[in-house]
């Protein structure tokens, strides 16, 4: 059975299972196109287009204890096997946050109940930070359809700092369309990841670190992609508070660095019900032990500040790494999970991506989520949807879509019914 998709229409079929047609798809099976793996090679010609170069490995086993034992149970995976991943993480990967004390408060700072021309009600909300007489705000955007039934679920953006959130709505922009979101009855927040955290190495001065780290920083203390999940959290503080949000329906979406940011933010708190990674790549969703596209040793040298110290150590030295990215999706199970790709984006991996959620397929079976998402990747521009988990791959570059966003929308249709 194949499911047809249209920009802004949603087409959803209320099954127990919706997905492409697994025979289907293997013979129609995304492949990249040779003439973007000869450019991007050209371009690049340290780094690895090529599938037939991936070298072998193996992927750790997400359902087999530290002590060797296997996880048959919920409870296994609950009291367990999912504490020992996310530990793993912490220490190798994202870091751990600080046990700092801090308090929180939140003030609406501006109420429109005729934004968009009556369509919705705008609620700017500063979210402050305090600890030790310092202070960061977060400044939460946040659009809640007039029309709809009261408490509505949410889409909440982690914008990246170059693009465009304008409470006005002078300036729109695809990668947060928040009229579209509105119109499909869903509430449209967004927040600025520098209002956290800067995107800087900067010795971990400023933001959230200047403000809650102490002492002599660790190798598992946290890093900025840690920072700003830490920041989303808030903003799931803030809609625990407001009658207006259904906090049982809450989507948390990111691109590219946000895309990482979403998957550990959905790892480290189970109130987000859907996850949603567009375009992630290395240190998402992207397999690292394909060595494909972006590295765990490139990521780390262009970008230091993301991660933790201790992923240095896996520097062209993947096979040593205790985890690998199937295990962070799967410590999102059984909460719904949209991971993405794009046709010409092979730096983030499409396929290792793919691979990545194809894997953590046994916990969410487990969990007894009823899921037959195949092997093989889907075609072009045909989402795959199957029981709590979606991916699609579309035509184009490294950016955050309409067309994405009407996908992420018809996944929450059925996913929330």
């Amino acid at each position: 059975m194949k499911i047809k998709y249209l920009c802004g229409v949603s087409i959803i079929l209320m099954l127990s299972l919706l997905y492409v047609d697994p025979a289907a798809q293997a013979q129609e099976s995304w492949q990249a196109s040779p003439a973007t793996v000869e450019r991007l090679s050209k371009s690049r010609s340290e780094f690895n287009y090529y599938e037939d170069k991936v070298p072998a490995f193996t992927l750790p086993d997400v359902l087999t204890t530290e002590k060797g034992k296997k996880v048959t149970s919920p409870a296994i995976w609950k009291n367990i096997r999912r504490e020992e991943i996310l530990e793993l993480f912490r220490e190798n990967v994202y870091g751990r946050v600080p046990a700092t004390p801090y308090t929180k408060t939140f003030s609406l700072i501006n109420v429109d109940k005729n934004a968009m021309g009556g369509a919705a009600t705008l609620k700017q909300v500063d979210i402050t930070i305090s600890s030790e007489g310092k202070s960061l705000v977060i400044h939460l955007t946040l659009f809640v359809p007039n029309k709809a039934e009261k408490p509505v679920p949410a889409f909440l953006l982690i914008n990246l700092g170059s693009k465009n959130i304008d409470p006005l709505r002078q300036l729109k922009v695809e990668s947060w369309p928040a009229e579209e979101i509105i119109d499909r009855g869903y509430a449209a927040a967004a927040f600025s990841n520098a209002d956290v955290d800067p995107d800087n190495f900067d010795d971990f001065k400023d933001g959230i670190h200047g403000l809650l780290d102490r002492g002599v920083r660790q190798p598992d203390a946290w890093g900025t992609i840690a920072a700003w999940a830490w920041g989303a959290s808030r903003c799931m503080d803030y809609f625990e508070t407001d009658k207006d949000i259904n906090r049982k329906k809450v989507a948390v979406v990111g691109h590219s660095r946000g895309g990482k940011t979403v998957l550990w933010a959905g790892a480290e708190d189970k109130r987000f019900s859907m996850v949603i990674a567009n375009e992630s790549g290395c240190g998402g969703a992207a397999l690292a032990l394909r060595r494909f596209g972006e590295t765990v040793a490139r990521i780390n040298t262009a970008f230091p500040h993301w991660f933790c110290s201790n992923y240095k150590k896996y520097r062209s030295n993947e096979d040593a790494m205790p985890v690998d990215m199937h295990m962070l999706i799967a410590l999102n199970a059984p909460r719904a999970v949209y991971v993405t790709s794009a046709d010409e984006d092979l730096w983030a991996d499409p396929r290792g991506s793919y691979l990545s959620l194809y894997h953590a397929v046994p916990v969410f079976r487990l969990l007894k989520t009823t899921t037959n998402l195949p092997e093989t990747m889907p075609p072009l521009n045909k989402p795959v949807i199957s029981g709590r988990l979606a991916y699609h791959v579309r035509d184009g570059v490294h950016n955050l879509l309409l067309k994405d966003w009407n996908w992420f929308m018809d996944f929450a249709e059925y996913t929330w019914k």
